[in-house]
């Protein structure tokens, strides 16, 4: 009986890791953070909360499917050799067919309990995800600019969710989210470049091992973050304590880069990627306190 747990544990903790638990959470916060601005604090819980369940599946099915597509390039590289299908713990088949039934499921949560827009965002973003930046990766450095875009979409369908409808403050919340995956992905790029090399991906710090061009596109990427993240107050969506706030965080963002300006290591990159890894939920913390007090 006992062994028979001990199986189930390991096939479901299998499937979890399938959907990418990591970058799940951080679609979550933003889809979160979102609908939180969409609907001005006036939170309906459970339209929230079937918007968040949809959003699992149909994100964690574009993971599952992401890496049912990399399979023969997770095999090669040490930070992915591990993972469920190159391990041999879930066959490509289940990945596969798990993977397309999870996106389903959560897009239909989505059209069904929240509205068609918020659904139709949702299966767009799998969409971009799995079928144009995961094959892009072996093409062009471009991927993690494509890449961006799915990414960025989770708040647009948190607001959409909120609201039925896309606003500028919903584009807003794009463009931060699109400029502030550069600095993050760029550093994973320089840190796993070996790895990304091995495996035939297109990363930037593959094509050009000197990170010049990676350090330029982090700053500029960085430097363009900074003036985004003021227009949410310029439009009247925040207030000081989210423009003081977002001011401190982007700033601390950006200094983290600097190092890298004057030494291209591993340690230097780590440092970017640290900060970026903080960003999104100081960002929240900032907009939840801004709406709270005024």
């Amino acid at each position: 009986m006992k062994k028979m747990l001990n199986k189930y544990l390991v096939i479901t903790n299998s499937y979890i890791d399938l959907m990418k638990p990591n970058i799940l959470i951080m679609v979550l916060i933003t889809t979160i953070l979102g609908y939180f601005l969409g609907s001005d604090a006036k939170i309906l819980w459970s339209n929230l909360t079937w918007m968040l369940i949809g959003t699992t599946f149909s994100a964690g099915g574009a993971g599952v499917l992401n890496q049912y597509l990399e399979r023969d390039q997770d095999k090669i590289m040490n930070r992915t050799c591990n993972r469920p299908i190159p391990s041999g713990k879930i066959s490509p088949k289940n990945a596969l067919i798990f993977g397309i039934i999870t996106v389903i499921v959560g897009t239909v949560i989505l059209l069904v309990k929240t509205n068609l827009l918020t659904g139709f965002l949702s299966l767009l973003t799998a969409f971009m995800y799995v079928l144009i930046y995961t094959p892009m990766k072996r093409v062009t450095w471009l991927n993690t600019s494509l890449g961006s875009i799915p990414g960025a979409l989770p708040p647009v369908g948190g607001w959409a969710a909120a609201t039925n409808s896309i606003d500028s403050g919903a584009w807003i919340l794009f463009a931060i989210l699109y400029l502030w995956q550069h600095p993050h992905f760029f550093a994973i790029a320089w840190m796993c470049k070996d790895d990304y090399e091995k495996a035939g991906f297109k990363m930037l710090p593959v094509i050009e091992p000197d990170g010049n061009r990676t350090i330029r596109q982090i700053l500029w990427h960085l430097s363009l973050l900074f003036p985004i993240s003021l227009l949410p107050v310029l439009i009247g969506m925040n207030g000081n304590i989210y423009l003081y706030g977002v001011m401190i965080i982007t700033l601390y963002y950006f200094l983290s880069a600097l190092p890298m300006v004057y030494e291209k290591s591993y340690k230097n990159a780590s440092k970017i990627l640290q900060a970026s890894i903080l960003y999104l939920p100081a960002l929240m913390i900032i907009i939840i306190i801004d709406k709270g007090m005024r």
